[in-house]
């Protein structure tokens, strides 16, 4: 048995790396049978289980080309989010609890240099005077990092996974975030070109949802999505383009922001515009484009009901320009159509908890009108909620679009 193995797999590391010039592109299967042949001399002079065999060789070569003792988290589908407070310190949220994982980077050292390998690969630098960076892994996965001296007790990296397969309607159905009754609306709407905002707090699932909302956009049109770190995964479109926002440089030039990208977008003849998330002075760019023929726009928000997230774009439009707040909140009503809340509930389960159409203006306020609120019913063995989504009294008023659409105006 070997004692420590984390410093073996240092050693073996070390050997691969004076066998190998690393400084080449060298191919993964390359280093993975240099690892092999390394463990297997060793193993003549040292006693070693196959199972500790197995995981000095992916150690070794996840630190070499993976993400060191997170890539096993990240391979872990029933794994959704890691969270690293430290070298030491590394909690997961799996099936929707959170819990401390046994790994451990076992120095900053090792833990700073997956961050920047992490943040490499897309463009980004993370240091000391720019301690704080939105990145992405490959799999499009979203990554915060925040460096000492912000962080107190060392780099904290937020990995928020996202699956290799993107969420669909029927998945979400499946999960009872919404009915099929639902879906087959949200279909009608996406492809009526209403403008529609998905709002919730942090951990709801609006990336998740607006993902299954984009399988319905038709495949003939022409998509422009906009996000600060490339998350979306829209399949079955073919005339795509995908921005994504860019940091200043050292020097403090080259910025991109999601403003930029959307003033950039409106001069690139897309049919649909579909902004990953909006939380700033992009807000009023994007509704004057809704406002100027740009229907079918699609973006999320972080709000806790229908009535904050229309107060939030409010004051995200405040803080890029001066103007009176009866023409923002006209200027809301007029290009924002349907608004879907979604929430995580006290079981953790995501559900969408309202559907509400923006009506109109009147008397200085937004008129909004819910058509589907959450009903809950009880719980469940388990202390699962039971409930759904239940259609109100209140008639869907703009239904202009579902006729210009050839499509059915029954909601």
């Amino acid at each position: 048995m070997i004692e420590n193995l984390q410093q073996y797999i240092q050693t073996v590391r070390e050997e691969v790396a004076s066998r190998l010039d690393l400084t080449r592109d060298i191919d993964n299967e390359i280093i993975y049978e240099t690892i092999g042949q390394i463990v297997a001399e060793r193993r003549r002079e040292t006693y070693m289980t196959l199972q500790e065999q197995s995981l000095i060789m992916d150690g070794v070569f996840n630190s070499m080309r993976g993400l060191d003792v997170l890539q096993p988290l990240i391979d872990d589908p029933s794994v959704t989010e890691i969270m690293i407070n430290g070298p030491d310190h590394i909690f997961i949220e799996q099936d929707g609890k959170l819990l401390r994982s046994p790994a451990s980077f076992g120095s900053e050292e090792k833990l700073q240099n997956v961050i920047q390998n992490i943040v490499a690969k897309v463009n980004r630098t993370v240091n000391e005077s720019s301690p704080i960076v939105d990145a992405r892994l490959q799999d499009g996965s979203r990554v915060n990092v925040v460096l000492p001296p912000i962080a107190l007790d060392g780099p904290t990296v937020t990995i928020r996974k996202f699956p290799e397969n993107p969420m669909t309607v029927e998945q979400l159905i499946q999960y009872k975030s919404i009915t099929p009754e639902v879906a087959e609306l949200l279909e009608r709407m996406v492809k009526a070109k209403y403008n529609i905002f998905i709002s919730g707090g942090t951990g709801s699932g609006k990336t998740t949802f607006l993902n299954a909302m984009s399988n319905f956009i038709p495949g003939d049109e022409r998509v422009i999505t906009i996000e600060d770190s490339a998350e979306l995964q829209i399949r079955g479109v073919d005339n795509l383009v995908r921005l994504e926002t860019r940091n200043a440089n050292m020097e403090g030039k080259g910025e991109v922001t999601i403003r930029d990208l959307i003033k950039s977008s409106l001069r690139m003849r897309p049919e649909r515009i579909v902004v990953g998330e909006v939380r700033g002075a992009e807000a009023l760019d994007m509704l004057q484009a809704m406002n100027t023929g740009h229907d079918g726009s699609l973006s999320t928000g972080h709000a806790n009901s229908t009535r904050d997230m229309l107060r939030r774009l409010e004051t995200m439009v405040l803080t890029g320009a001066v103007i009176p707040l009866e023409a923002i909140r006209q200027q809301i009503a007029s290009a924002v159509d349907i608004i879907i809340q979604l929430s995580r509930l006290r079981d953790k389960s995501r559900r969408t908890v309202e559907i509400a159409e923006v009506v109109g203006y009147e008397n200085g306020e937004i008129q909004v009108s819910p058509l589907y609120l959450f009903q809950e019913t009880g719980e469940d063995e388990n202390e699962k909620i039971v409930g759904s989504l239940v259609r109100t009294e209140k008639p869907m008023v703009h239904t202009e679009k579902f006729r210009a659409a050839g499509l059915s105006d029954r909601v």
